[in-house]
């Protein structure tokens, strides 16, 4: 089939929940993909930040295999060894806690919010259920999950949110003083906010926002779905901040992109959660286990990490640069390889003048430029996307 014949396909028997490009891509290595017409692209969108490997990564892909001619999945009710040993691996990375595994990045975010609450109700009382969250924050699409992120573009058309969700200027912390009360349980936070067009908050925000829920015995949550995993040249962005979340949630890079997400939970919090608290059918299947156990090993080298600071960096500059040349360029942002170019128009027309050229980047919150491009990508790999962009800005 060609890419007319898939889309048209598409466009018949799907509902249309998403804006597509019209490529139908059909193949993927590293940092390219081809579509069914055999063009090539360089793909700097990268799955939204989840194939941080890049496509079709050998040895995850092989975990996976293996392990899927073994055993694929199998209930919840029983143990795996890959499960267990993913486990493990995982919590060494982070600190002492327990890990509640899922499906996705919303999952994960339900999860944190049902056992911040349920924690709290215990501890608190029952009236300790309120969550504050920050304005321009993306935490999913589940009624849960929704009420977390802000912006009513997500939300019209579905009616009443979760009560007790409060929206805060992202890095106000007199505004979060200000919303606390009796009643708060949690507040969540994205280490660098990706929807809203790649903002990153000062450390001196974040440990004093680490403080004050500390000294309000108050529980910190880090959205780390799309900064985790290598993104941000930390294997996990709250390194950055030096800050230990109570409640961590990860999902799109975990596996390379094979569906799969994570709660993480400080061992006094993770007691709160037990047997018929909450589940996931799909979660942590062996296949997917056996797979993001690899990533891990690849993900949390040292190696990869200065990687993605160097290219970050690099990119950054580059970026930077082209402003004089550019003056359509507002602002460059960004940490690792999470860049954001804020635009002074909106940026779609320019998403789909790229891909005409071979690259695929992403426009988010109407005129912010997203790179993510695998945690591997080359430099060679970076000046053809930046030659591909600054040569369209200049014209």
């Amino acid at each position: 089939m060609n890419d007319k014949e898939i889309i048209d396909l598409a466009n018949t028997y799907i509902i249309p929940t998403y804006n597509r490009h019209r490529i139908a891509i059909v193949k993927g290595k590293g940092a390219s993909v081809w579509s069914a017409d055999g063009k090539k692209y360089l793909d700097f969108v990268n799955g939204l930040a989840a194939n941080n490997l890049g496509h079709s990564y050998a040895p995850v892909n092989k975990a996976i295999s293996k392990q899927m001619s073994r055993l694929g999945r199998t209930s919840n009710l029983y143990y795996t060894e890959p499960q267990a040993l993913y486990a493990k691996a995982l919590v060494e990375k982070i600190y002492k806690g327990k890990v509640f595994f899922c499906n996705s990045g919303t999952e994960a975010n339900e999860a944190a919010l049902k056992l911040a609450r349920r924690y709290s109700m215990e501890k608190k009382g029952k009236a300790c259920r309120e969550i504050i969250a920050f304005e321009g924050s993306f935490h999913g699409r589940t009624m849960g999950s929704l009420s977390l992120t802000h912006g009513e573009k997500y939300r019209e058309g579905f009616g009443s949110m979760l009560p007790g969700v409060k929206h805060v200027p992202y890095g106000d912390l007199k505004a979060v003083e200000k919303a606390i009360t009796e009643k708060t349980c949690a507040v969540i936070i994205e280490p660098v906010q990706g929807e809203s067009g790649v903002h990153v908050p000062t450390i001196t925000f974040v440990q004093k926002l680490a403080r004050l829920c500390s000294s309000k015995k108050i529980l910190l949550i880090f959205d780390e779905v799309q900064t985790g995993f290598g993104r941000t040249g930390a294997l996990f962005a709250f390194r950055h901040f030096k800050v230990k979340p109570d409640i961590i949630t990860m999902a799109k890079a975990i596996a390379n992109g094979y569906p799969m997400g994570a709660m993480f939970a400080k061992p006094e919090i993770a007691k709160s959660f037990t047997p018929g608290t909450h589940a996931a059918t799909f979660g942590g299947s062996p296949a997917a286990c056996a797979g993001a156990l690899v990533a891990l090993q690849t993900l949390s080298s040292e190696e990869l990490l200065e990687n993605v600071r160097s290219m970050g960096r690099y990119m950054i500059i580059r970026l930077t640069g082209m402003k004089s040349a550019a003056p359509v360029i507002n602002h460059v942002r960004g940490l690792g390889l999470m860049i954001g170019v804020e635009m002074a128009v909106p940026c779609s027309y320019l998403v789909e003048k790229c891909a005409k050229s071979g690259l695929l980047v992403n426009c988010t919150n109407k005129n912010t430029l997203r790179f993510l491009p695998p945690l591997n990508v080359t430099r060679a790999e970076v000046d053809k996307a930046l030659n591909i962009l600054g040569k369209l800005l200049g014209a």
